[in-house]
């Protein structure tokens, strides 16, 4: 086993021709796909992967530096592709990791017949005539409230991320994932995520997205997913579904998995 395969817990399932890359975003980890991956692996090659700083990952491993912007992830995908030599697939990437797939598309749009984003925003600031959900302010509660008790905030912050209550089997995954991670990496990811600001990146995006959007969302307002509709530099669509929260594969399957499966068959039509 490499370095690379090693280091993400690297899974290939499936044996189909076309390849379907799927990226969790932060605080999960590949078992975000749980309900997604039974519906694809009889048509296509599935490759399963932890971001590095997931709790399955060893910390150790975690790079502060590297990962002070999200280049080092983008890094880290073209990696692992090239580790699986893997010439062209879908990518489906949720929340941090759909901007990282963008990132890597515009290095290597070769690899990438489309991008499939969930949930995803390439500035989570308010800024002048742009609303990204948050104020500094904001930010900075939440980076404090991490510093100072973790799990309480994990206990908080989990039920508003899915959009449900503590007994909820999604909640309670979310919570188990969020939990799973070294406290100082969390600060450490969620401050790169949450700080940065992709919007100069999209219009260098040529390779076609689409674009999934849950209708309410505390860290995605539906209004970020018109923004990059409107600034990618390729083809896209967006579609706003009737789900809530920012895991919806995970809090809604029965609503997503349908949409994403559609998504994931279908190109778009200009």
């Amino acid at each position: 086993m490499g370095i690379v395969e090693e280091a993400h817990n690297l899974r290939v399932l499936g044996s189909g021709q076309q390849v379907i890359v799927l990226a969790h975003g932060f605080g999960t980890d590949q078992s975000l796909w749980k309900h997604l991956v039974p519906h694809l692996v009889n048509d296509y090659r599935v490759i399963l992967f932890d971001n590095m700083g997931a709790g399955t990952t060893n910390p150790d491993y975690f790079d502060f530096d590297r990962y002070s912007t999200l280049e080092g992830y983008a890094y880290d995908l073209l990696a692992i592709l090239e580790e699986l030599q893997i010439v062209s697939c879908i990518f489906v990437g949720h929340s941090v990791s759909a901007m990282v797939g963008a990132l890597a598309s515009v290095a290597r749009p070769d690899l990438f017949s489309k991008l499939i984003m969930i949930s995803s925003s390439p500035r989570y600031l308010n800024d002048a005539e742009y609303y990204g959900g948050f104020e500094q302010e904001d930010l900075d509660q939440l980076f404090n409230a991490m510093r100072e008790n973790y799990k309480a905030w994990c206990s908080g912050f989990a039920p508003l991320a899915v959009g449900g209550d503590m007994d909820s089997v999604a909640v309670q995954e979310f919570s188990r994932t969020l939990f799973n991670i070294r406290p100082d990496i969390a600060l450490s990811v969620a401050q790169t995520i949450f700080q940065s600001d992709l919007r100069q990146v999209l219009g260098l995006v040529t390779v076609p997205c689409h674009i999934l959007q849950s209708s309410k969302d505390l860290a995605v307002p539906v209004v970020v997913s018109e923004y990059l509709h409107r600034n990618l530099g390729g083809e896209s669509i967006v579609e706003v579904m009737a789900s809530d929260g920012h895991l919806p594969q995970l809090s809604s399957p029965d609503v997503v998995i349908p949409v994403l499966l559609r998504h994931i068959h279908f190109d778009i039509v200009t």
